[in-house]
């Protein structure tokens, strides 16, 4: 599970989501990689999944083509 992703060459200046940062009435609910992309395209996406409190989950961001930098949620 994806915890954060950062965007971006240099990570001091680059921007950054993480699940559960607030995004105006939202919550960031979810950080996915698009893998029916990744098969068609050979590219790796992913996509950032909003929560809002009266309409449900949707897709927010989408990150393609760019440097990334992926945090992932373990549970020790």
């Amino acid at each position: 599970m994806i915890r954060k992703i950062i965007i971006g060459v240099d990570p001091l200046k680059a921007m950054a989501y993480y699940v559960g940062q607030k995004a105006g009435d939202s919550l960031v609910d979810a950080i996915v990689l698009d893998e029916a992309y990744l098969h068609k395209f050979k590219e790796k996406r992913y996509l950032v999944y909003i929560k809002h409190p009266e309409d449900g989950v949707m897709l927010w961001k989408s990150v393609e083509n760019v440097p990334v930098l992926i945090e992932y949620d373990l549970n020790f």
